[in-house]
């Protein structure tokens, strides 16, 4: 248990940026379900657009610091190949 004033507070913040870690990354694997349920009806249109916004998504949650940049590009990339491999 905390028993200063400063570590008393540390938790309050931590607990705050734990829960908007979680709503962000929450959306995020829910736009990446969106763009696998477009390819996989294999719908082009609808697939690239929804990847265009969960490109955006995923780089803004590298500059906040929510995922690795490594980690974005290799969704990124398995994303696109996907989209461009559908016939």
């Amino acid at each position: 248990m905390a028993n200063t004033k400063s570590s008393k507070k540390r938790i309050l913040k931590s607990e705050k940026k734990r829960k908007y870690n979680i709503n962000y990354r929450s959306m995020l694997r829910t736009f990446i379900k969106k763009v696998n349920n477009a390819i996989s009806n294999k719908n082009i249109k609808l697939s690239q657009k929804i990847f265009k916004i969960t490109q955006s998504i995923l780089d803004r949650q590298v500059q906040k610091g929510l995922i690795h940049k490594n980690k974005a590009s290799r969704y990124k990339s398995k994303l696109y190949n996907k989209i461009m491999n559908i016939t």
